[in-house]
């Protein structure tokens, strides 16, 4: 029973892994997607969130079968506990890159009315810390999952730098609003999957502590 047990969590492993990855290809495409304008690349990362949510549906199941099935105690129960709150947390991290991605679509063709070099940046932020609070949890690596807790900062802190450059260029010609406020939209998204991806990397350290702050089970 207990060899069954050890392989159905190696199991749980390798399908967070691969939602891991389709996340991670969800916000590059929507990055690229937004950088170059590309439509294609837009619709791309619309379809990984399809994809995202197949993924989110098995990993649930699997999570439920092993609770039932092998009614885990301590260190195990908080582990398949803790992978039943990450995979929420990615499933909006795919939400997020869809929804980035429908704006991108509707700018196609417009010229930009400003350089997009802190967008880009959340971008790569994000998908670090996806990565890393991932790998956090299934190597319980506790030092990893508290680096990726505090990299949300450098998200936040790149939102309010683009905040306020689009507000000065609204003051400077109120015709830049609309596009301006997709852009702040956009960047919104991105600071919204940093805060999931803080919430997955404080899942991880839960797993490993048995301590999550702020939140209940």
């Amino acid at each position: 029973m207990r060899i069954t047990f050890e392989e159905q969590l190696r199991l749980l492993n390798q399908e967070l892994l691969e939602m891991g990855a389709l996340i991670e290809h969800a916000i590059q495409s929507a990055s690229e997607a937004l950088i170059r304008q590309d439509v294609e690349a837009a619709n791309h990362a619309i379809t990984f969130d399809r994809e995202v949510d197949q993924k989110e549906r098995d990993i649930e199941a699997l999570c439920l079968k092993l609770l039932l099935q092998q009614q885990p105690v301590a260190k195990d129960l908080r582990l398949i506990s803790a992978a039943l709150k990450m995979i929420t947390d990615m499933e909006r991290i795919g939400d997020q890159a869809a929804d980035i991605s429908g704006i991108v679509i509707y700018l196609a063709g417009k010229p930009y009315i400003k350089s997009l070099e802190h967008l880009p940046q959340m971008a790569e932020a994000a998908i670090r810390m996806v990565s890393g609070s991932i790998d956090a949890f299934i190597n319980k690596d506790l030092a990893l999952a508290r680096e990726i807790i505090a990299m949300d900062d450098v998200i936040d802190d790149l939102f309010d730098t683009i905040k306020g450059e689009l507000i000065a260029l609204i003051q400077h010609d109120p015709d830049n609003g609309e596009q301006a406020i997709d852009l702040l939209m956009i960047s919104k998204y991105f600071e919204r999957i940093g805060d999931h991806a803080q919430n997955i990397a404080e899942w991880a350290e839960y797993s490993i502590t048995g301590v999550h702050k702020g939140a209940e089970l």
